[in-house]
């Protein structure tokens, strides 16, 4: 009996240590476990910013098989500005890539045969060595595959890992793979992939020709550029991705880095829902701007109630209006007034001895171009000076700034025009039987910039003018 007893109470204390362990061990889930079996297989749809492949509507978990080459290509940074660029699929940022929650991945990784360096990708969706770095490392004409299971749902950026790091992300090499949800995420109109990247280039911002990377300014961080979807207006204008008032709008936002934390901003727009830092279960509701680090993603989700046309910035200003982080989304529809009136009046209100403000001079042009030249010139010029406030199409900003576009006070007087560009102008001016009281700064340009300028400008959206020639800025300014 008394043997009984004490096996009894050996086994209960074995049990109460037992207990003990357990409760003060944290219990880490195994994630690779318990999803659904894979089925079949299929190729994934791979996608150039802005566009989005479609939501995935199987509801079990196949083999996806990715297949994404590197090309090293020159292509424009800006308007007269070419660049070398390293990249995955041809474009900078690479492809959109979805895949599903606890799919298998099958990566294929080609380098082209005309490349000059070798390359390979770390994908911060997979968890193992390097991301696949070490597994896709490949020298120009070969491929290299390797597998991962999708394990955590969320969007995530994809980058080169080759050395030196830095220089292969500075130069265009990175892009975003969004691992959806077993559940899918809500279903809205629009879904759109928008990537910022800083570049550094041996010439300052605009300066034409072909430009080089530029160690130095990489290592001091110090970009040029800082751009949404690989080059100055990429999405702006004619480019500009569309939207209709009243649809519901998903951004898979990325940042490539290498350097630079991003600002995110929708100027109009508040974000409805932000899934910090592309997880899926940290969201904020109301929020006017979002960070967004190198390396990393967000996603926002908003209601377009109102027409309008959207910029998509860096908040952290200058470089938006100095640097090209500038993207656009047009809303049509009704102007819904119970939101956004519009302007109601304007009066006058300038204190005095308001002070002019210059324009800061940011490149040099060709001294002698006839008619085409001078607009070419000119509209690489209006893009990086008048833009931000007269708009890509001339249309100006209603009670703010004067449309360009089909002007009669422009057209009007030549010489005043130049004047304008000149010495700046201040106080009431009527266009197009519109009051407008704004400050036009001077613009510290030479001769044959404000010629090439007011040539694009006068014969543009409507214009119909004679070529504005250097002489006749000289005389002016004299």
């Amino acid at each position: 009996m008394k043997t009984i007893v004490n096996v009894l109470i050996s086994s209960l204390a074995i049990f109460m240590l037992m207990s003990c362990s357990d409760t003060n061990q944290e219990v880490i889930p195994d994630r690779s476990k318990g999803l659904t079996e894979i089925q079949g297989e299929e190729i994934a749809q791979l996608t150039d910013a802005p566009n989005v492949p479609p939501p995935i509507n199987r509801t079990h978990n196949t083999k996806v098989i990715v297949k994404l080459e590197v090309k090293e290509v020159v292509k424009e940074i800006a308007e007269g500005v070419q660049y070398t660029f390293w990249t995955f699929g041809g474009s900078v940022p690479g492809k959109f890539i979805r895949v599903k929650e606890g799919d298998l991945v099958e990566f294929h990784l080609m380098n082209h045969p005309d490349n000059k360096l070798p390359h390979n990708i770390d994908l911060h969706s997979v968890t193992g060595q390097g991301g696949g770095a070490g597994a896709t490392f490949v020298a120009p004409g070969q491929e290299a595959e390797f597998k991962f299971k999708a394990v955590n749902p969320g969007l995530y950026i994809y980058h080169c890992a080759t050395a030196p790091v830095g220089m292969h992300i500075a130069n265009g090499m990175y892009g975003l793979i969004y691992v959806e949800p077993k559940e899918g995420l809500p279903k809205v109109d629009k879904e759109f992939y928008v990537c910022q990247g800083d570049f550094y280039t041996v010439g300052k911002f605009g300066e034409t020709g072909l430009q080089a990377f530029d160690m130095e300014k990489a290592i001091r961080e110090q970009p040029d550029y800082v751009l949404f979807n690989g080059s100055v207006g990429a999405n702006v204008g004619a480019n500009a991705m569309k939207a209709k008032v009243g649809e519901k709008i998903r951004l898979f936002i990325g940042n490539g880095g290498p350097n630079l934390v991003s600002s995110f901003h929708v100027i109009g727009e508040i974000f409805d829902r932000v899934y910090v830092e592309g997880g899926t279960k940290t969201i904020n509701e109301n929020v006017q701007t979002t960070l967004v680090p190198a390396g990393g993603s967000a996603i926002v989700e908003f209601t377009a109630e109102v027409a309008s046309t959207l910029n998509l910035v860096d908040h952290s200003i200058f470089r938006t209006f100095n640097k090209g982080a500038l993207a656009q989304i047009e809303v049509k529809g009704n102007l819904n007034k119970d939101i956004f009136t519009g302007n109601e009046f304007t009066k006058v209100y300038m204190l005095e001895g308001a002070a002019m403000q210059e324009h800061s001079k940011t490149v040099k042009t060709p001294t002698v171009l006839d008619m085409a030249g001078s607009m070419k010139e000119g509209a690489r010029l209006y893009t990086q000076n008048c833009m931000s406030c007269h708009q890509s199409k001339g249309e100006g900003v209603a009670q703010a700034f004067p449309p360009l576009a089909k002007s009669d006070y422009l057209m009007a007087d030549k010489k005043r025009a130049i004047n304008i560009l000149l010495h700046g102008l201040e106080g009431n001016i009527k266009v197009n039987g519109q009051t407008y009281n704004s400050i036009m700064p001077k613009l510290t340009l030479n001769d044959e910039e404000i010629a090439n300028i007011l040539t694009y400008v006068r014969n543009s959206w409507g214009n119909k003018g004679d070529q504005v020639l250097a002489n006749e800025v000289k005389a002016l300014r004299k």
